[in-house]
């Protein structure tokens, strides 16, 4: 049988560094990982976030185009105006924190994007509830398939 993807022509892939897929492809793989992440350019507008179903922090369509430092509450802008004058002046590439938030703890991180050439784009933010990870003990090498 022959699969909808085998059917597209080139023009319908974005080409990647390593391999391409189609944007519908491309979509579904960032709604469907593990963790929350949001993209801020280099001028400090939310351009995406991940629209998960257990999205951590909760977002709005509204923050696309929005300066982050408005997302923030006035406690914490500080922090991330810190966090981004650090990455965007070269003297920082990450940013981590974790917090309790009810009976989960929470990771997040923050990654300088660079291109190519060197230049600041913007900043990546991957947030991940690690309540389960932080339980694990021992190993298991094979899959457990629960009921």
């Amino acid at each position: 049988m022959k699969s909808k993807d085998s059917s597209l022509n080139d023009s319908n892939y974005i080409n990647l560094d390593i391999g391409k897929l189609t944007l519908e492809q491309l979509n579904l793989m960032l709604k469907h990982l593990p963790v929350d992440i949001s993209f801020v350019d280099a001028n400090d507008e939310v351009k995406y976030y991940s629209a998960t179903d257990d999205r951590i922090f909760p977002r709005s369509p509204a923050v696309i185009g929005r300066k982050i430092q408005k997302c923030h509450p006035p406690k914490s802008v500080h922090i991330v105006e810190d966090i981004l004058n650090k990455f965007k002046k070269g003297e920082k590439n990450s940013a981590e924190f974790w917090i309790q938030l009810g009976d989960r703890m929470i990771y997040i991180r923050y990654f300088a994007v660079w291109d190519n050439q060197g230049k600041y784009i913007g900043t990546l933010e991957v947030s991940q509830d690690i309540t389960h990870i932080k339980k694990l003990e021992g190993e298991r090498r094979l899959v457990q398939w629960s009921e």
